[in-house]
């Protein structure tokens, strides 16, 4: 199973930004996805979970900017950042678990100047 984040890049303060992760290798149907970030000197934090059928689950310093989704049929997940600030600079990483496993895309840099 293989996770391919993109979509990052540098943008200004206010501006917006898609990112995606793409999903290959896998027969499973449904899994639960989920977005992370990590800034420099920073741990990893959860962003958001695609739990699947719907659902999803925000972590509550996330709620209001960000905006998870999947495209089921394309096996993919998206991370919709909007009025972005400085402070959300950080490595954005994927991650699927699939069968009790969990995987992790290769992470892509957003870089928000002020």
């Amino acid at each position: 199973v293989q996770l391919q984040a993109s979509g990052g890049g540098l943008v200004q303060a206010g501006e917006s930004l898609r990112l995606s992760c793409a999903v290959s290798g896998s027969t499973a149907s449904s899994y639960v996805m989920g977005w992370y970030r990590q800034a420099p000197g920073k741990l990893r934090e959860l962003i958001a979970t695609d739990l699947g059928g719907g659902f999803t689950h925000y972590a509550d310093s996330m709620k209001g900017r960000f905006a998870i989704s999947r495209d089921s049929g394309k096996h993919t997940l998206y991370l919709q950042m909007s009025s972005l600030k400085p402070e959300d600079t950080a490595v954005y990483y994927c991650k699927a678990n699939i069968w009790f496993r969990d995987y992790w895309g290769q992470g892509t840099l957003v870089t928000v100047s002020s």
